[in-house]
């Protein structure tokens, strides 16, 4: 099922989340202006989970601070993208399901909770894997983090999807409820199952979306705003 639209934003383009999907699209198309050079600014600014792993692990006498950089990269990688495909699927589900968070939350407590987010993200990442080498890249986890969020906010909200069938292509509205279930569980069997190969079988990060789901799940309703629901719901056209 592929996710089109909600019907629980009271208005799509909310400040942060616009903001948040802007500079993912800035970095992302001075990515491709890269040309030769964007493996190694990969590479620099990438999550590796052993390198952040190490930084915690280390002397504490060693007071280098570059010894602390792959630290940083877990804020610098949720700007990072594969290619059209990766940054297109991350910004339309932000899209779809950020700008309720955000009304939900408030922008400044939206923008925090985003980013601890991706913070529990890659916190699960390095926990499942911490001697891997792989890169890892993209802002799922933090996303993971919004859909967790949306799913204790609005459990009753209507997601407009596109469901193929051989052929022929059908428009449905699944309940949030459900369409979130079947997300989180699609993460979850596929972490459990890949086992000690990885949580990045595939290029995808299972667990970073797990863990960021779950996070969304536990913190969003310590810190949403009070504001009554919205008088009317959107309706599809």
């Amino acid at each position: 099922m592929f996710p089109l639209r909600d019907n629980a934003a009271p208005s799509r383009l909310t400040p942060v989340n616009m903001m948040l999907i802007a500079a993912n699209v800035a970095v992302f198309l001075y990515e491709v202006s890269l040309g030769p050079a964007l493996e190694p600014f990969i590479e620099s600014y990438a999550l590796v989970p052993a390198s952040v792993s190490a930084a915690f692990h280390g002397s504490a006498a060693t007071l280098d601070p570059s010894r602390f950089w792959p630290v940083a990269t877990i804020f610098t990688a949720l700007f990072l993208h594969g290619g059209f495909w990766h940054i297109a699927g991350n910004m339309l589900y932000l899209f779809i399901f950020g700008a309720a968070v955000e009304w939900r939350m408030g922008s400044l407590r939206y923008l925090a909770f985003y980013f601890f987010s991706g913070i529990a993200a890659a916190a699960a990442t390095v926990l499942i894997t911490p001697g891997s080498a792989v890169p890892v890249i993209g802002a799922s986890g933090a996303i993971a983090g919004v859909l967790g969020a949306y799913f204790i906010f609005f459990p009753r909200g209507k997601i407009l999807t596109i469901l193929p069938i051989f052929i022929f292509i059908q428009f449905i509205e699944v309940p949030a409820v459900l369409y979130l279930l079947l997300w989180f569980g699609v993460q979850l069997y596929s972490g459990l199952t890949e086992g000690s190969r990885g949580a990045m079988m595939g290029g995808v990060a299972w667990w970073a979306h797990v863990g960021g789901f779950l996070f969304g799940i536990a913190l969003a309703p310590l810190i949403a705003d009070e504001r009554p629901p919205p008088r009317r719901r959107i309706a599809y056209r």
